[in-house]
């Protein structure tokens, strides 16, 4: 997944770098979608969920945030 944040492009590949993302680099931090796709991401490293749902709630969360998302 690639997303942009402050003018730049980052790509994403595990759920380890969305939480980094979700933690250090977020527009709309604090939102309902934000935490629940930090939530999720946490989860999906720990294998609680699939990945591919943590990820839904990352698109989410940075459409939200009017985040371009690839």
């Amino acid at each position: 997944m690639a997303t942009g944040v402050c003018g730049e492009i980052k790509n994403l590949s595990n759920a380890d770098q969305a939480v980094d993302l979700l933690t250090k680099h977020w527009r709309n931090a604090g939102s309902h979608k934000h935490l629940a796709a930090l939530r999720a991401c946490r989860q999906a490293m720990n294998g609680g969920i699939a990945a591919d749902v943590a990820r839904d709630a990352l698109v989410d969360a940075a459409r939200e945030a009017h985040m371009p998302v690839e």
